[in-house]
């Protein structure tokens, strides 16, 4: 028992040595993951060689809503806003948290907001009800989906009030959505092609300023 009393402060130093230095670990590994993320560049939405390309004119298709309203997708905007078109399912959770924020992102960047999917109505009715979108037109086609060469869920398409492809490709965030916006400011394709550009023009500008 003395024994075990004599030993009982070494003990406690070695814990208190042992937590430390595990401290000191844990404030090098989140200076390291700082840093990390500030290098990482932003990443915009993911895009698809496949379809419509960003620069043609968008496929004029006709359609109807879920509602029956007959809608023109592509061609010249008649009150000149973007259309943006995003193509979801029900069966799709990342869409299903898009949604409110796709919504959002629209009413404030002043973009006309067509939502697209295909499968049963019944299904679409109901995500329909479940985020209040009886405002957003909501058009179920196969077809449209096919047109764009859409393979993954949930798809964005940017189109300009002159009925031109913007942007386009994979979103699943509120950045991603805001990259196809920037793409179509820009004149880039995708925030990658700006990124790009810009990394290009580095090594010239050196060059120009080492001259000089």
């Amino acid at each position: 028992m003395q024994a075990l009393n004599a030993a009982l402060p070494y003990v406690v130093l070695l814990q208190l040595v042992v937590s430390l230095g595990l401290a000191v670990l844990v404030f090098g590994l989140a200076r390291q993951i700082g840093v990390l993320h500030e290098r990482v560049a932003p990443m915009g939405a993911m895009t698809s060689d496949q379809g419509p390309q960003v620069g043609e004119a968008a496929p004029r298709l006709s359609a109807a809503t879920l509602d029956g309203i007959a809608l023109e997708l592509g061609g010249p905007s008649p009150d000149g806003r973007s259309q943006l078109l995003l193509f979801v399912a029900p069966s799709c959770p990342v869409c299903k948290k898009l949604l409110p924020i796709a919504r959002s992102f629209a009413r404030t960047e002043r973009m006309r907001l067509t939502l697209v999917g295909d499968g049963e109505p019944a299904a679409q009715r109901a995500l329909i009800q479940q985020f209040g979108l009886e405002a957003v037109p909501y058009v179920s086609s196969a077809h449209i989906g096919l047109t764009y060469q859409v393979g993954k869920l949930p798809h964005a398409v940017l189109i300009d009030p002159a009925g031109i492809i913007r942007a386009k490709g994979l979103v699943n965030t509120r950045e991603h959505l805001e990259s196809l916006l920037n793409a179509e400011e820009s004149g880039y394709a995708t925030i990658q092609a700006y990124l790009a550009a810009a990394a290009r023009a580095a090594p010239a500008r050196s060059t120009e300023v080492s001259e000089t």
